[in-house]
């Protein structure tokens, strides 16, 4: 007898045991939430904070979690995947060091190495984290200085066009424009050998620009080239060259707003990066190398994603090789928008490099004004078979 009432005082304490921490932690989880309901803004831990903390989680983390209530969600993944210890992702969250990548630790330690803490998402012939794109940024003095250059190429050279292509009429539906608008070629300034120098007020990405133009209306596609000068607008408004983006986007807004039928907007690039990583040889003749970046940090990052997709996957097709890849670009040390957020089909394209000649990126650009008209072609295609339907 005095076993069993030993049993049920055993059975009784523990269950007010736990019926008292339950108590505890559900008031706890009411005072924490009024807490956060009530306290200032200005004291509240933001969206964006939470954010910060949970990037450096690995993703499979969530699926183990989600896994728990629906093991059908971690079936697909791989044995050796494993749920990681409470230690390692509290150390993940509260110091941004991943324990299986020594990145983490030495991208905050050795200056030049966060280059490598990049994520390409798709990597063309040749690309890998050595000769990712370069963005310099000399000051603006230097960006506006006059220098000499020298151009062999003929810039008014007529594209042939194609009579049998269909045509969007009197419509611009591309918008071609250049946040760096002064980027040039050392093979076209001799007095320059260092390629944060590369900058001219004519000769520069700008003509690429035009010769795109040129090419996609040969190709019965509408464009629209901006010829706003974004270095002399940096200076009238006393800005620094960093925030060229700042400059451009005024350009690009109203831009939209007096061209209701921009459907795609480029912007124009060439990387600062070597010769040999930017050029291509098709049937013993050189085309400089194009490159995808799209930014992260905007809502219309998943849209700009997949039109940049389509289109590598077109090139690797067409013409593999010539696309080094789609590099998605975020986060702490990037602009991450890019101005891609006023449009679902925005996207920066790196063409070439400071080493290229007019000539390589010339034959590049027609190239991507067949490529793109093709896949704008086949777009319009199956919109209008979907609208009979």
């Amino acid at each position: 007898m005095s076993h069993k009432y030993r049993h049920i005082k055993r059975s009784s304490y523990t269950f007010y045991k736990r019926s008292g921490v339950y108590l505890v932690s559900i008031v706890g989880l009411f005072l924490l939430i009024g807490a956060l309901t009530t306290i200032q803004p200005a004291y509240r831990i933001s969206s964006e904070t939470i954010t910060k903390w949970t990037s450096d989680i690995d993703g499979s983390v969530f699926l183990h979690l989600i896994g728990m209530e629906n093991r059908a969600v971690t079936q697909g993944l791989p044995e050796e995947n494993q749920l990681p210890s409470v230690s390692s992702t509290f150390l993940q969250v509260a110091t941004s060091i991943k324990p299986n990548d020594p990145r983490s630790l030495l991208g905050n330690e050795i200056p030049g190495f966060t280059i490598y803490d990049n994520q390409v998402l798709i990597a063309g012939e040749g690309t890998d984290y050595t000769n990712l794109p370069i963005e310099s940024s000399p000051p603006l003095e230097e960006v506006l200085r006059d220098r000499e250059a020298v151009v062999e190429t003929e810039e008014d050279e007529e594209v042939e066009k194609d009579e049998n292509m269909p045509t969007t009429g009197e419509r611009d539906v591309v918008y071609i424009y250049n946040s760096h608008n002064r980027e040039s070629f050392l093979p076209h300034l001799p007095d320059v050998t260092n390629p944060d120098l590369a900058h001219h007020d004519e000769v520069n990405i700008t003509k690429v620009s035009k010769r795109l133009e040129k090419s996609l209306e040969a190709k019965g596609i509408g464009t629209q080239v901006e010829d706003t000068d974004i270095g002399n607008l940096l200076k009238e408004k006393g800005w620094e060259y960093h925030q060229s983006y700042d400059a451009a986007r005024e350009v690009v807004k109203e831009a939209f707003s007096s061209n209701l039928d921009i459907q795609f907007a480029f912007d124009i690039h060439r990387d600062a990066i070597p010769r040999e990583h930017t050029t291509k040889e098709i049937d013993g003749t050189s085309f400089a190398k194009i490159m995808f970046v799209v930014g992260e940090d905007n809502p219309n990052y998943e849209k700009n994603l997949k039109l940049a997709t389509e289109l590598q996957y077109l090139f690797d097709e067409k013409y593999p090789g010539l696309s080094r890849g789609v590099l998605p670009q975020g986060g702490a040390g990037y602009n991450g928008v890019y101005n891609q957020d006023l449009s679902e089909n925005g996207l920066l394209i790196e063409f070439g490099g400071v080493g290229n000649n007019l000539d390589e990126l010339y034959r590049t650009a027609d190239i991507v004004a067949e490529v793109f008209s093709e896949y704008y072609w086949d777009a319009e295609s199956v919109e209008a078979y979907t609208e009979e339907e």
